[in-house]
């Protein structure tokens, strides 16, 4: 069985703000990053789609040690966001100061964009991955 949605595929459409997902046609759950099946009936009946983006804060994390390669970054703030879609992703918030980071970020809109990593010892090299930016319009 083939991955409808290969996770280059993914990657390239995040390095040009195009942030895709997975439809389930049989239950309706739309799920992102790619997965084989769907998370909540498990078909393998999937089409790829175009998400929005937007969506709210449920909860996040600053970053105060970080892993191999990005030790410069330090600290950073990973979101975990509810996008309209239904799913839920993590990525970085951009255009906050992770000092400033408080329960007030809980709810805020936000709207994805996208980083591109270095790659480490375990990567296949740079890879882009979901950033957040405070949505200009709530």
């Amino acid at each position: 069985m083939e991955y409808k949605l290969p996770f280059r595929d993914y990657h390239k459409a995040l390095l040009k703000n195009r942030l895709l997902g997975l439809k389930c046609n049989q239950c309706g759950r739309v799920t992102c990053p790619p997965q084989m099946s769907c998370s909540s009936c498990s078909s393998y009946d999937l089409e790829i789609t175009q998400l929005s983006g937007k969506g709210k804060i449920t909860t996040f994390t600053t970053i105060v040690v970080a892993p191999e390669g990005r030790e410069t970054e330090a600290p950073y703030i990973i979101v975990v966001v509810e996008l309209e879609e239904g799913p839920w992703i993590m990525g970085n918030l951009t255009d906050m100061d992770p000092g400033r980071a408080g329960m007030d970020l809980i709810g805020k809109t936000v709207e994805a964009g996208c980083r591109v990593f270095p790659g480490d010892r375990y990567s296949d090299g740079p890879m882009a991955r979901p950033a957040f930016r405070f949505a200009a319009h709530p």
